[in-house]
């Protein structure tokens, strides 16, 4: 009799699970989108390139994800959140490459699959379906040669890093000293300090470096200046503008908003290192889809990177790029 009943318990469970799986399996594919931060202008576009893709797929997107880009625990948090909800997937811009790995391959064990945006993760790729970002190393040696060969080739630089733990900047960071360390005229005054991941932090860090490289008639020392993301930029463009060195130090910067955009036109920045997050965005969701239909995605999806100056800045695809339709799909 009890071998009876525990057989019928186990036959009502497969049933119960069957009919769960078969729900799922009927329903309105529900997928996380989970960025480092949601106040820059780079993730505002990479949430609008979701909501595109989500819009042709008839999928639907949750947004979720910390303010601030060094809010580690809180994103961990977030993700696990989301396992536990039973999304469908997740597309996840780890905001530190090693923390993020094990919520990641928790997700993984429990079926559900993840991709990978902007930053990648340390060790092997086996936990997650696809890597969808720009070629961040390569982001950086197009900086490094911006900066030498504005300076002409010879000058005292400033590598103002982005935070330890991201990836993305700091491959960025890697590539723009593997170019300018090879150039016999430029010299690396500074290259250990880390902006934050808030512009007041940046621009604090910013003033502090600056002051550091005067010398006792008040004048700078230093020829050329890099940042590797947003906030670090704008950060250091506020310094300068502080301290009324705007113009007289050649600046290389990465990502785009309309101040530093404007910053571009005014000459205030020699140019700016610029990404697709909109595209990524898009692609992060789509690739997603199409593994959870089954169908095969790249392993890596390169979503492009140029500089954007003066000369270039008023071309049609240079403007598609910095001025994506943000009102159309976030309504502001």
């Amino acid at each position: 009799m009890r071998t009876g009943r525990a057989a019928v318990v186990l036959l009502c469970l497969w049933l119960l699970l069957g009919c769960s799986r078969r729900q799922q399996a009927s329903g309105r594919v529900t997928i996380a989108v989970i960025p480092k931060g949601t106040t820059h202008v780079f993730w505002q576009s990479v949430h609008a390139g979701a909501l595109k893709a989500a819009a042709e797929l008839g999928v639907d997107v949750d947004w979720v994800g910390p303010e601030k880009e060094d809010e580690r625990q809180q994103q961990i948090a977030l993700v696990d959140n989301q396992v536990m909800k039973r999304v469908s997937g997740i597309v996840l811009a780890p905001m530190d490459a090693l923390a993020l790995r094990r919520p990641v391959e928790n997700a993984a064990r429990r079926g559900i699959p993840v991709v990978i945006i902007d930053s990648d993760l340390k060790g092997p790729a086996d936990c997650y379906v696809s890597f969808v970002a720009t070629d961040n190393r390569e982001g950086g040696r197009i900086a490094g040669r911006a900066l030498v060969e504005v300076l002409g080739g010879k000058g005292r630089v400033i590598l103002l890093r982005c935070m330890e733990g991201s990836a993305s900047t700091e491959n960025r960071e890697e590539g723009f000293l593997e170019i300018v360390k090879h150039c016999p005229g430029i010299t690396v005054v500074s290259d250990e300090q880390h902006a934050g991941a808030t512009t007041a932090q940046a621009l604090q860090v910013s003033e502090n470096l600056l002051m550091r490289f005067k010398d006792p008639a008040g004048e700078l020392t230093v020829d050329g200046i890099f940042c590797p993301n947003e906030s670090s930029t704008f950060g250091m463009l506020q310094a300068l503008r502080r301290q009324r060195l705007t113009g007289k130090v050649r600046f290389i910067g990465f990502d785009s908003s309309p101040p530093l955009v404007e910053a571009l036109r005014q000459g205030e920045i020699d140019g700016l290192v610029v990404q697709n997050p909109f595209l990524m965005g898009y692609l992060g969701v789509t690739s997603l889809y199409q593994h959870l239909q089954g169908q095969a995605v790249q392993k890596v999806v390169d979503t492009g990177v140029m500089l954007v100056t003066k000369a270039n800045i008023d071309e049609p695809h240079v403007q598609q790029l910095i001025n994506p339709d943000l009102e159309r799909w976030l309504g502001k």
